[in-house]
């Protein structure tokens, strides 16, 4: 079961989502929050799989929030939901750690799809956007990460272990090492790579010759 977190001020996007959620027998609506502050909160409380996350909220924006839920909760997907066509706050989400980005007026099949998508630990990206996000050169990352020379040998083979899709128990199982253990190679990683994503991870793994 799927559990889903909803991060909305609008009370009738909220009463959306949740019609959405509870009519899909795999999901489960575990928490409402109605800004930024009260999401992260409810994320160490609940312990979401998914955060449905409003761009715009007036206490603590989507993307800020994303910044720092991300390292301390690095399996948790989170879907931007926004009127914002903006391929600049696109950018700033992804690079940000979210999995996914998808605009209100998006149909309900689509926006289930999104959900699974970034699930699977792939990127979703509003198809009214894409072109955008593939014609445009100005790249996600505002720098270029750093060397795999920066990353002790336990964080290479944790490294190694996400790419192939491995959870934290499972790294954790493999490695003989725990779960708490296991969040901190994986904080370490996005702190010294400048990458929050398993998208961006496998991305630079490839990049650097660590999978084929």
């Amino acid at each position: 079961m799927t559990k889903v977190l909803i991060a909305d001020d609008h009370a009738i996007v909220r009463t959306g989502l949740r019609a959405l959620i509870n009519s899909d027998s795999d999901m489960k609506l575990v928490g409402e929050a109605t800004g930024g502050y009260e999401a992260i909160d409810l994320i160490g409380r609940t312990q979401p799989d998914v955060l449905i996350l409003d761009l715009s909220m007036p206490d603590l924006d989507g993307i800020e929030v994303t910044k720092r839920v991300k390292p301390q909760y690095p399996e948790l997907r989170i879907l931007i939901l926004t009127i914002h066509e903006d391929e600049a706050l696109l950018r700033a989400a992804l690079k940000a750690g979210a999995g996914g980005y998808i605009l209100k007026h998006a149909a309900e099949t689509e926006l289930i799809s999104a959900i699974h998508t970034i699930l699977r630990g792939d990127l979703y990206v509003d198809p009214s956007l894409i072109r955008r996000l593939l014609t445009d050169e100005t790249p996600i990352a505002a720098t270029q990460p750093k060397s795999t020379e920066t990353l002790t040998p336990r964080e290479m083979d944790v490294l190694k272990l996400i790419v192939q899709g491995y959870t934290n128990r499972q790294i954790g199982e493999e490695l003989s090492i725990s779960v708490r253990t296991v969040e901190s190679h994986r904080a370490n990683l996005s702190e010294k790579l400048g990458l929050h994503s398993r998208v961006e991870l496998v991305r630079y793994a490839r990049e650097n010759g660590l999978i084929e």
